[in-house]
């Protein structure tokens, strides 16, 4: 997993999911880009329906904002993030809270292993709460 740097500020981060997207063809796609979510990728998918009817669904459409690339796929979206084995979705659970979080903000986030292994991790929140 890399960090991706524009000149100074680090915005985006490289990841390989633990088992990958396997699209409609066939074709497992395990490599991606996430960038560091905005405001507006928190605060605009509450207004979606989907999340008015099921809370849970805030993390699938706050991922399909914030990933950038996965894999050869042109888009990634909200049927993608849904075609994701648990753990897939849970490992970006966990590494939107890493690359998102203003713990320590002082401190710098250690990209140098998988989410949950790093000492600088407190515990993690689902995406999109406070």
């Amino acid at each position: 997993m890399n960090m991706r740097t524009g000149n100074f500020f680090q915005t985006e981060v490289e990841f390989t999911l633990p088992k990958g997207y396997l699209d409609q063809t066939g074709i497992l796609h395990s490599r991606g880009v996430m960038r560091l979510a905005t405001a507006a990728d928190e605060i605009l998918p509450l207004r979606d329906p989907r999340v008015q009817q099921n809370e849970a669904y805030l993390a699938i459409i706050v991922l399909a904002r914030v990933i950038t690339r996965l894999g050869d796929l042109s888009s990634v979206d909200t049927r993608v993030i849904e075609g994701l084995f648990a753990s897939d979705l849970d490992y970006l659970q966990r590494l939107y809270e890493r690359i998102n979080s203003a713990d320590d903000v002082d401190q710098p986030v250690d990209l140098g292993s998988p989410p949950g292994e790093a000492s600088s991790d407190r515990g993690f929140r689902t995406v999109g709460e406070a």
